[in-house]
């Protein structure tokens, strides 16, 4: 019975797996650089994994189990690394070379296997004897060391990294994490192969591998894309110039009092409402005043309270964003994170209650006029 759970587990986890892998190269919600790399390297993975789970023993499956992918695994998950943080390394002459011990043992392997599993032609070598398996063991040891290497030097260098968000920081030191445990129980279930004969590590690897689709799906596609299509965003407005102004108020200057003119600087030239975590406090401090008479000032002078007034101004830069076709691919919580709300729940709420409608009917609404 416990077999036939593993079985499943592994087999669902294999779909799901090769699911994610394409999407990410042809769903243009997913699709960019850095995904290519992590949709190969999420491929590698379970590709090892079903025919780790598999095993066969002839015929071209055999030959490509024997492969060592976890070269090129080690090699693309890096790459993943460097192009999430943008790193100088991407343009170095000697960056190619990380593939080379894939490829040089990926030459051997077929070399070998070719002889000894199709009978293609007669090489000197046998597959028992002396040389070929001493290849294996430093193959096996090497690959081992390769990813151990490449992982931590990632780590550093996300750590060392002042150009990415918090979000994507955390999300990539999370996947290293993630891919440090996976090397720590590979090292134990190969002591555990060579020790007991058994497998319960081994198992436990693979369900920690299966593991490994879904929390990238949920985590490391979906949550972070939006981060990035919010940042994206960002970018874009910050390196245009348009004739469009932030919609202001119309409100009679004569009659308001300096603070209110300074705040309302701060929303439209500083932008400050873009700041998720921006409170009453916040405000008080930039305007040398206390949380109290702020509060009775924009009471008094605008009828509104506080987050209402900042929550009409972050409401009129999403409506913007939803409105313009430029912003069709992004989806509507990268909108609402840009504008400035910190939660979708939030978002779609005081959308709701502004407007009367969902941002989705808004900009369905733009498509259709």
């Amino acid at each position: 019975m416990n077999k036939i759970i593993l079985d499943f587990v592994i087999v669902a986890s294999g779909v799901i797996g090769y699911f994610i892998s394409i999407s990410l190269i042809t769903t243009s919600f997913y699709k960019n650089r850095a995904n290519n790399y992590l949709s190969l390297s999420l491929f590698l993975l379970t590709s090892m994994t079903l025919l780790e789970w598999y095993d066969p023993e002839e015929g071209i499956f055999e030959l490509l189990q024997s492969i060592m992918w976890e070269f090129l695994v080690a090699a693309t998950l890096f790459t993943y690394f460097l192009v999430q943080i943008q790193h100088k390394h991407l343009k170095r002459s000697w960056y190619k070379w990380l593939y080379f011990p894939f490829f040089s043992t990926f030459i051997i392997e077929v070399f070998l296997h070719l002889d000894f599993n199709f009978n293609l032609y007669n090489s000197s070598f046998e597959e028992d004897g002396y040389a070929v398996q001493l290849f294996y063991s430093l193959e096996d040891g090497l690959s081992f060391l390769y990813n151990v290497v490449l992982i931590f030097w990632g780590r550093n260098l996300i750590n060392r990294s002042n150009d990415i968000s918090k979000a994507k920081r955390r999300w990539l030191l999370r996947l290293n994490l993630f891919l440090i445990c996976i090397i720590a129980i590979w090292l134990l279930s190969n002591l555990e192969d060579d020790l007991f004969d058994s497998e319960y590590t081994t198992n436990f690897l693979r369900i920690v591998l299966s593991f490994l689709s879904w929390w990238i799906l949920y985590y490391g596609v979906f949550k972070l894309q939006i981060v990035v299509q919010k940042d994206e965003i960002h970018q874009y407005l910050t390196s245009i110039r348009t004739n469009r102004t932030q919609i202001k108020k119309k409100i009679n200057k004569a009659t308001i009092s300096k603070m209110i003119t300074e705040l309302y600087v701060l929303m439209d030239e500083e932008k400050l409402y873009k700041n998720p975590l921006l409170n009453r406090l916040d405000l008080a401090t930039r305007l040398g005043t206390s949380e109290g008479y702020l509060s009775q000032v924009i009471n008094q002078e605008i009828n509104k309270s506080v987050i209402q007034f900042v929550n009409e101004y972050r409401i009129e830069a999403a409506k913007e964003l939803l409105n313009d076709p430029v912003f069709n691919k992004y989806s509507v919580e990268a909108i609402g994170m840009e504008a400035g709300f910190k939660s979708k729940s939030a978002f779609y709420s005081t959308f709701n209650t502004n407007t009367g409608i969902s941002p989705g009917a808004c900009r369905k609404l733009q498509k259709t006029s």
